[in-house]
């Protein structure tokens, strides 16, 4: 075996894949990145890295630099995603005990603009052709029978401290909260994580009152529930579900953690760097009786919203003010425009950054996330503060959750999105799910509570439980 990194990256026949990226979506254990049909899929694993703590994004960029500086790369399709390529998900605390990665898969395919191209990637000495290559990718795609993947060291929080196992969906009706059964696939169980709904609001008030104080302007708390399915998780029917169903967003698959997520934190091409940022949320099952068109009706109730702008802009200025060392010029919405996806709507605003060279150097996707995470769209603001207090009341380790998830090239090129609507898959009959919601002045518990089951519904729905 030889210590030099080699890749191959030829074309493939769009014909072959009338679906796009998703058709690539047929393993448990398959790594993914996709949304609109396109996107990168991985197959096995070659090479593996981990960190814990506030250092691990740099940590991970120096050892994928270091992995790629001397890389023997053959490609001829040179778009971004294709040469070598890894797939990461990055624990959201840099308290965390949840170790995060970069994966670097034997195979890549990827989907963009109409090209369908694929990647292997070794370190054997052997041959390393079209075919090889088309071999390797045959042999994946034929063992289909792969168990869900489980997170190496995943976590699992106290279940159901109230003792009691029962929940319910919170439908909202003229602004107070009516709790019903929530449906459940045959055999399925669904029950409370590490608070019950009781608790997760006296946690909500508690945050309400800490910002009344002036300590802070906005608090993010997640709460996250455990569906048990006996006839298994399956994570490659959850990723085609949600491919799907939320084509707007972008649909990841990393080690066991699955998801669909509406918020990108940074995507760089060559110089150009973009994020998407969200904050402002409305359930559309709300606009059910409502006069007029169920759009107008979002504009008027997020737009025309004091809490809702203000939160929201509190998350732009976050993203921005982080942004603005690494680039030369950035433009952004003046007004947030609003994001349609089938369970919710979201106040959104997307920034656009011409990157500028520090040291002779454009700055890698690992470095811009290591200054834009957290955002205060998942964290807070001041930073420090919301984080100190989400530890002291959300009794949960996070995990993923709420962390960088996406792919990164040896070009520099790269896709992070932030890991909502999304869960991890902790057994191959159990799963953990996770929703949050920004908290300012103002806040009200039970609507709170009502968003996040909101936010729930798309791996509900993935995985075969109505809500």
């Amino acid at each position: 075996m030889t210590s030099t990194f080699r890749t191959l990256t030829v074309p493939l026949d769009g014909k072959d894949f009338p679906g796009g990226l998703p058709a690539f979506l047929v393993r448990d254990d398959v790594l993914c990145w996709t949304r609109r049909e396109a996107g990168l899929a991985g197959f096995g694993e070659i090479a593996r890295f981990t960190a814990t703590g506030p250092e691990r994004f740099l940590e991970a960029d120096i050892w994928w630099r270091h992995l790629v500086l001397e890389a023997d790369v053959a490609d001829s399709v040179e778009l971004p995603g294709t040469g070598p390529v890894a797939f990461g998900s990055f624990a959201f605390s840099k308290t965390s005990a949840h170790e995060s990665r970069l994966i670097v898969p034997e195979i890549a395919v990827g989907v963009r603009d109409g090209q369908v191209w694929l990647t292997q990637l070794t370190f054997d000495d052997g041959p390393l052709t079209g075919d090889t290559a088309r071999a390797a990718l045959d042999r994946w795609l034929r063992s289909t029978a792969a168990p869900a993947a489980i997170p190496p060291g995943s976590t699992t929080a106290a279940p159901d401290p109230a003792g009691d196992g029962t929940l319910g969906a919170v439908a909202t009706n003229g602004g107070g909260a009516v709790v019903r059964p929530l449906p459940l696939a045959a055999g399925a169980t669904l029950h409370t994580g590490s608070l019950s709904e009781e608790a997760w609001m006296a946690a909500v008030e508690a945050g309400v009152a800490e910002i009344r104080t002036g300590a802070l302007e906005k608090l993010v708390l997640a709460r996250d529930v455990v569906a048990t399915i006996p006839s298994g998780v399956h994570a490659a029917d959850v990723l085609r579900e949600l491919a799907a169903r939320y084509r707007e967003c972008w649909t990841y698959g990393v080690d066991g953690l699955v998801g669909a997520t509406p918020e990108m934190l940074i995507q760089v091409e060559g110089r150009t760097a973009q994020a998407r940022v969200l904050a402002g949320t409305l359930d559309r099952r709300d606009a059910h009786g409502e006069d007029g068109l169920p759009m107008d009706y979002a504009t008027r109730v997020l737009a025309g919203s004091e809490k809702q702008r203000h939160e929201h802009e509190i998350a732009i200025q976050s993203l921005t003010t982080q942004l603005a060392p690494f680039s030369e010029a950035m433009n952004a919405h003046d007004e947030p425009f609003i994001l349609e996806l089938p369970n919710v709507w979201h106040l959104a605003s997307d920034v656009k950054a011409e990157l500028a060279e520090i040291e002779g150097h454009v700055p890698t996707c690992l470095a811009l996330i290591n200054a834009l995470h957290p955002t205060a769209a998942v964290c807070g603001t001041p930073t420090q503060v919301a984080g100190a207090l989400i530890r002291k009341l959300e009794h949960l380790d996070r995990g993923p959750y709420a962390g960088p998830v996406g792919w990164l090239d040896a070009a520099g090129n790269g896709e992070w999105g932030i890991a909502l609507r999304g869960a991890v898959i902790e057994s191959p009959d159990t799963v953990r799910l996770y929703a949050g919601c920004g908290i300012v002045d103002g806040s009200q518990p039970e609507a709170e509570l009502a968003e996040t089951w909101a936010k729930f519904r798309p791996m509900l729905e993935s995985l075969g439980i109505s809500s």
